[in-house]
């Protein structure tokens, strides 16, 4: 307890001292005495551990009253107790209390990403500059609205484990998984997009274990742990756009044959090792393979293996998602992937039947995403998105904002997949949404997804 005295009252200094000594007489190894006006002791700190009832644990300090009133110091809750420490399972099993001046949260301090007006060089698929553009022209520093977030707890983590997997043990590799992109005109690091996945990887194990909701479905978890920037799309065709443009690829599954027959009779190839290392499949665009030039008789003949036979749209298919799923006769099914292509770019808007690119493949045991020849990321649906990892980056958390049957909600997913519409692309992404037996099965799927929506960028807050 405090006992403040007026300084303007009158004193009688002689009384006031005899007060004191007589005090201090009473216990003098248990009395405290403040060292100076302004310091934060109260009579509670003087005290000894168990405190007698007498007057010499009573301080008594002279003070100015047209001074303000000192804030008792907050007192910072423990580790374990905080519903948004991710450090063990244990640690976020009591509620958290409601946020005060007098006793705040603890949390990472408040972080911005950088970004300045130098210039980054968008490049594309053959590392070529296109143009060049300001971090701040398409990204800002935000946070997230108060919707519901929706996404699966095992697919996201199944796939951001898959994502980290390929940084620890690929990324030295691939000059493309190391880059940052425009971001990184703002400071983020890849030891930054590690550590965001393995934060999350983290959380949501621990949820997991627990049984309960993801914490990252929370916005204000979310706002507290990872700085959000928002992602302005840059259409050099259509400056006025607003909102990423999002598209839809599923994997679709087709019927098909081991052998030739005359309804299955469009083969997909796989390239024997021994010659595709002189790179002669560059040669042939699409429309030459298809005249027969790896059948009996054709000019490359014994080149590549043929995998399986589909009918002429299941090539088209298997050519635009880069996976598909093949049922054949005698009951048993295999995923088939994209493995290498014949080097011609892909181009925008032109029709599929037309374009020249050509993909060979290989059997797989799961939906792959990116990744160079023999090594790609396992996706899944409904957390994958494919986008321009060259200029955004592989491995960045999305977050998108939009309205579906007239609620606001937030999606979450990894750009993990990338594809020659991508590259270079500012302005779209591209949503694995599942698989389907038909096209009309997916239109009717897709139709209730949204065909642009606001987009953000995670990056965990350093600590």
């Amino acid at each position: 307890m405090r006992l403040f005295l007026p300084h303007q009252a009158p004193l009688n200094l002689l009384g006031l001292a005899l007060f004191l000594s007589m005090l201090s007489s009473c216990d003098p190894e248990k009395h405290t005495q403040p060292s100076s006006p302004s310091s934060q002791s109260t009579a509670t700190d003087s005290q000894p551990a168990s405190p007698k009832p007498d007057a010499s644990a009573w301080s008594i300090i002279l003070a100015d009253p047209k001074d303000p009133p000192q804030k008792p110091s907050s007192s910072l809750k423990a580790t374990g107790s905080s519903p948004q420490t991710p450090t063990s399972p244990s640690s976020n099993t009591a509620k958290p209390k409601p946020q005060s001046q007098s006793a705040p949260t603890r949390q990472p301090p408040s972080q911005k990403v950088a970004f300045s007006g130098l210039p980054y060089a968008v490049i594309n698929e053959a590392k070529q500059e296109q143009f060049k553009i300001a971090g701040e022209q398409i990204f800002s520093n935000s946070v997230l609205p108060n919707y519901p977030v929706d996404f699966n707890e095992a697919d996201l983590l199944a796939v951001l484990k898959n994502v980290k997997t390929y940084f620890d043990t690929h990324s030295q590799n691939d000059p493309t998984a190391l880059r940052t992109g425009i971001l990184g005109t703002g400071g983020v690091t890849l030891q930054d997009i590690q550590d965001t996945l393995a934060f999350m990887i983290n959380v949501l194990e621990q949820d997991i274990a627990l049984q309960r909701p993801s914490r990252l479905k929370d916005p204000n978890f979310i706002n507290t742990h990872f700085q959000v920037v928002k992602w302005q799309p840059y259409n050099p065709q259509q400056p006025d756009q607003s909102q990423l443009r999002i598209t839809k690829y599923a994997v679709f599954a087709h019927q098909g044959s081991r052998t030739k027959t005359a309804e299955f009779n469009t083969p997909i190839y796989q390239l024997k090792p021994e010659f595709a290392v002189d790179k002669f499949f560059q040669n042939y665009s699409k429309q030459e393979v298809l005249t027969g030039i790896y059948e009996t008789g054709g000019k490359e003949q014994g080149k590549v293996t043929p995998l399986a036979y589909l009918t002429r749209q299941g090539l088209e298919d298997a050519l635009l998602q880069g996976t598909i799923l093949i049922r054949f006769g005698d009951g048993s099914s295999a995923y088939f992937n994209v493995d290498r292509n014949n080097g011609i770019a892909y181009v925008r808007g032109q029709p599929q039947r037309e374009q020249k690119r050509y993909w060979y493949f290989k059997q797989v045991d799961a939906i792959k995403g990116y990744g160079p020849k023999t090594t790609k990321i396992a996706v899944r649906p409904g957390v994958t998105f494919a986008g321009d990892v060259l200029n955004i980056g592989l491995g960045k958390i999305i977050m998108l904002e939009h309205n579906t049957g007239g609620t606001q909600q937030l999606n979450m997913g990894v750009l993990a997949d990338t594809g020659g519409a991508f590259l270079p692309n500012l302005y779209q992404l591209d949503f694995l949404a599942g698989v389907f037996p038909s096209h009309d099965q997916f239109k009717q799927h897709i139709s209730t997804l949204p065909a642009y929506a606001s987009a953000y960028i995670l990056i965990r807050k350093k600590r």
